[in-house]
């Protein structure tokens, strides 16, 4: 593919082009967005063309894992690729007899937490059909370089390929995580894995090798249940700065409670105040806390608009992570081996973080400095790093955004949670101006949308994204 996509607004034969869209990503953000744009136009609908080196659409990082041990983390009855029929996934797998290889799947409250990789079919599914009528171009490169050229996006990717697109989407994954610099020592190390998320990462942990892990959350979780299917024995020390870990899921069905909308909090503090008042009341009606942050995640985008950007950063930087152990829970298949593992005393859960880092030979010393207590010096035979995404380094994580960046087309939101964007999804320019030929879907725009990282948030706003672009495609047919 030289190119894919003319400067000219109208084909060789004098017959008006049809708009080219090009979607960079194609896991479930990019994918839902080439979607649903797919099926909102269906009169002379826009190219669309989705860059992502995987073999299917959909998957993205989160759904490609054929690891059995990695499960999604809420039940299927509320992943969804359709929004308005949040059951799709589980009538789906109903269809295809999906987990018919996976009895665990079935919890005893009748819930189903199939694995990652069976939803990662599911939307894959979806796509290949729009695929396979060249409605949706699935191109199989990775983007080397954006360029602006006049009203257009100048995309060249590693096969060689170059077009011009009128509308550009970001869809892109998160960075990779960031390993804390007292282990960069650990470089080189076979048995220092400074991010988990690449393919076989974990094959160098031997069975009986004393394992740390840096950072506590679900990729932690995920961690540690991949290594005990595969026969780890020794002893696993998981430390994040306040030893915090993911929750589990609630004992019994609830609906959401409290309210948040009505009168919104203007302040960090206000908020904090308000949801520990409301989880108060849910325990005087019976309910668990769990009920209540289910709520204030359906209302995140009406609260998250109310915050000044000084409490959404104050947010940031004292509440997120209390936050993020209740917001994303482990599948319960999950939480019964990490619960086990405690229990036999082969895993420690420690409230500290890496201070000096020494080598002997393989073996690993490191000096804990725990919180509220003197430091712990401890050896180890493996260290892997699961502090979670960069989020603050993503447009220095590839160099096409990089580029972008540098020519003034993007710059990071002042929340560090991503990439500046209006609410209309454009991305916002360094003079502050929004872009609308630039729109930025999924979690790289939650620091303007709030709420963006849980599967049926990110479907939604593939939806919002698509109707963006499905009105600025109009105008732009109308202008031609």
């Amino acid at each position: 593919m030289k190119q894919d996509g003319a400067k000219s607004r109208h084909d060789t034969d004098g017959r008006k082009r049809r708009p080219l869209v090009a979607i960079i990503g194609g896991g479930v953000s990019g994918a839902g967005v080439a979607y649903h744009l797919a099926r909102s136009i269906t009169d002379r609908p826009p190219a669309i063309v989705v860059f992502e080196p995987r073999r299917e659409l959909g998957r993205g990082l989160a759904y490609d894992t054929t690891d059995p041990a990695h499960r999604i983390n809420v039940p299927a009855a509320r992943m969804s690729l359709l929004p308005d029929q949040p059951e799709d996934f589980l009538e789906w797998i109903g269809r295809h007899d999906a987990v018919a290889d996976d009895p665990e799947a079935h919890r005893p409250d009748g819930s189903l937490f199939p694995r990652r990789h069976v939803f990662g079919t599911y939307i894959a599914s979806a796509l290949t059909p729009l695929v396979q009528s060249g409605i949706v171009r699935h191109r199989r490169a990775v983007v080397t370089a954006v360029c602006r050229d006049g009203a257009l996006w100048e995309i060249f990717d590693s096969q060689g390929g170059q077009i011009f697109a009128d509308f550009l989407v970001i869809a892109t994954s998160h960075p990779a995580p960031s390993a804390p610099g007292a282990l960069r020592t650990l470089e080189g190390h076979p048995r220092f894995v400074a991010d988990s998320t690449v393919a076989g990462a974990l094959d160098v942990v031997r069975p009986d090798d004393r394992l740390l892990i840096v950072g506590n959350g679900l990729t932690a979780a995920d961690i540690v249940a991949s290594l005990a299917r595969t026969g780890h024995r020794a002893p696993i020390m998981s430390i994040s700065r306040r030893g915090l870990r993911s929750k589990g899921h609630a004992p019994f069905p609830q609906d959401p409670f409290g309210e948040f909308e009505a009168a919104p909090a203007h302040s960090a503090t206000a908020l904090l105040r308000s949801v520990r008042q409301t989880i108060a009341q849910a325990k005087t009606a019976g309910l668990t806390w769990h009920a209540v942050i289910d709520q204030v995640r359906g209302h995140g985008h009406a609260i998250w608009q109310n915050l000044p950007i000084a409490e959404r950063c104050r947010i940031v930087r004292h509440i997120r992570p209390y936050w993020d152990v209740h917001r994303f829970r482990i599948a319960p298949q999950v939480e019964d081996v990490l619960e086990q593992a405690i229990a036999e005393g082969r895993m420690e859960v420690l409230a500290a973080s890496v201070g000096r880092v020494e080598r002997e030979g393989e073996a690993i010393h490191v000096e804990l400095q725990r919180r509220h207590a003197l430091p712990l010096r401890k050896s180890y035979d493996a260290v892997v790093v699961t502090t979670g995404p960069a989020h603050g380094g993503i447009l220095e994580s590839q160099t096409w955004l990089a580029g972008l960046r540098d020519h003034s087309h993007l710059q990071l939101d002042p929340t560090g949670l991503g990439i500046a964007c209006s609410l209309r999804a454009e991305a916002i320019a360094a003079d502050g101006r929004p872009d609308p030929t630039l729109l930025i879907s999924g979690p790289l725009a939650r620091g303007t949308f709030g709420e963006l990282m849980g599967l049926p948030q990110i479907t939604e706003h593939a939806v919002f994204v698509a109707g963006e672009l499905a009105a600025g495609v109009a105008a732009m047919s109308r202008r031609a």
